[in-house]
C-alpha cells in the first residue's frame, strides 16, 4: 500500500489511507521519528493497527511489545521468516 522514508512520513501516509493496511512493518531507527514514537501515533489514530517491529536494536523489544506491537523481529532475518510472521497476523 505504501512505503515511508521516515516515521513522520509513515504517520502522514497512514492518516491518508481510507482503508487502513492489514499490517505495518516498522523499523525503530528511522530518521525524523523513531519506531516507538511512530507506533504511539499510529495506535492513537487506529488502536487496532497490526504493527510488527523489525530492528537490530533489541533493547527496545519489550517497550515496542508493551506499546502494542504484535511482534518484534530482530535483524538480520530471512525473507521466509518475515513472510511466516506476517502470515501469523494477517
Amino acid at each position: 500500500m505504501g512505503a515511508a522514508k521516515n516515521g513522520e512520513e509513515a504517520v502522514k501516509i497512514f492518516k491518508s489511507f481510507i482503508d487502513k493496511p492489514d499490517i505495518i512493518l516498522l523499523d525503530h531507527r528511522m530518521p525524523v521519528k523513531n519506531g516507538i514514537k511512530t507506533t504511539k501515533e499510529i495506535l492513537n489514530i487506529e488502536n487496532k493497527s497490526k504493527i510488527v517491529f523489525m530492528s537490530a536494536d533489541s533493547s527496545i523489544k519489550e517497550k515496542a511489545l508493551l506499546l502494542g506491537a504484535l511482534d518484534f523481529i530482530e535483524k538480520p532475518f530471512s525473507i521466509d521468516f518475515l513472510i511466516e510472521t506476517i502470515k501469523k497476523y494477517v
